[in-house]
């Protein structure tokens, strides 16, 4: 019989806790990205940043992500889509908090990181970057490429989905980065941007090119003010992913203001309880 290897244990783990996505990458790849990288960035990440400086003993990071579920995003910015958003997040520290242990008591001291890792959206105000990108993470685990929106775009969900991150000193095979620019590059992200918070590349061979953070931010300290936030609009007006199949919501022009759909009638109802 067939002894299991931990990255195949690490995914039977994952299918047990409902975990629809994962990815592995090698720390080396922060220090030596691959060549086959499918956006071209004008800087790379600090070495600040890098999992080696966070967790010394790391050898490999796991991704896990949990899929934002399209319906509801829709409705955003609203309070059902702020507590989808909480939600997912708290299972998500769940998950990687359980796997982390799974591997430490296998023998690989292991550690899960926050989704998030800022305490208030008045610190990312002052300072809008967390310590450690699990969206680059994401990337380098191969599990996606970006979008203008600087989010990761997967083939399975487009952008609705959040990740989270596991360093462990087990040395796991990555996971190969397909090469592919998921991007359709329709703009809908960077017009519909309520703050202008996306730019537009005009040519530039850059991609994705920063955006605004701090304007981002403030946009959503006025929503949490209102128990609404996040935003969500670049992402619910992606047209990548096969959730869109799934959720019967190919038809993107239920996104246009100019039309009166079933839709718009929902999504209306929704916004008009549970918040200021």
């Amino acid at each position: 019989m067939k002894v299991k290897s931990i990255k195949e244990k690490v995914i039977d783990k994952c299918t047990e806790l409902d975990i629809p996505l994962v990815g592995f990458a090698p720390v080396t790849c922060w220090s030596n990205p691959p060549k086959e990288l499918p956006n071209t960035f004008k800087e790379w990440i600090p070495k600040e940043f890098w999992p080696e400086s966070i967790y010394p003993d790391a050898k490999t990071v796991i991704v896990i992500g949990l899929p934002i579920q399209l319906p509801i995003v829709e409705t955003a910015p609203s309070i059902y889509y702020h507590e989808l958003y909480k939600t997912v997040n708290i299972l998500l520290d769940i998950k990687a908090y359980e796997i982390s242990n799974f591997l430490t008591q296998m023998g690989y001291p292991s550690i899960y990181l926050p989704r998030d890792a800022y305490g208030d959206i008045e610190v990312l105000l002052k300072k809008p970057i967390a310590f450690f990108s699990h969206k680059h993470a994401a990337f380098l685990a191969g599990m996606g490429s970006f979008g203008e929106n600087n989010v990761i775009l997967t083939e399975e969900y487009g952008p609705r989905v959040r990740f989270t991150s596991i360093f462990t000193t087990a040395q796991i095979k990555g996971d190969k980065i397909k090469g592919i620019d998921l991007c359709k590059h329709c703009q809908r992200c960077v017009t519909q941007c309520p703050v202008n918070a996306i730019p537009e590349r005009k040519g530039s061979k850059e991609f994705p090119l920063p955006m605004d953070k701090l304007g981002c931010a403030t946009r959503s300290k006025k929503l949490r003010e209102k128990f609404i936030s996040p935003c969500g609009i670049c992402i619910k007006v992606c047209p990548v992913g096969n959730d869109r199949k799934k959720f019967n919501r190919k038809d993107m022009s239920i996104y246009s203001d100019k039309n009166e759909t079933k839709y718009n009638k929902a999504w209306d109802h929704v916004k008009k309880y549970g918040s200021n």
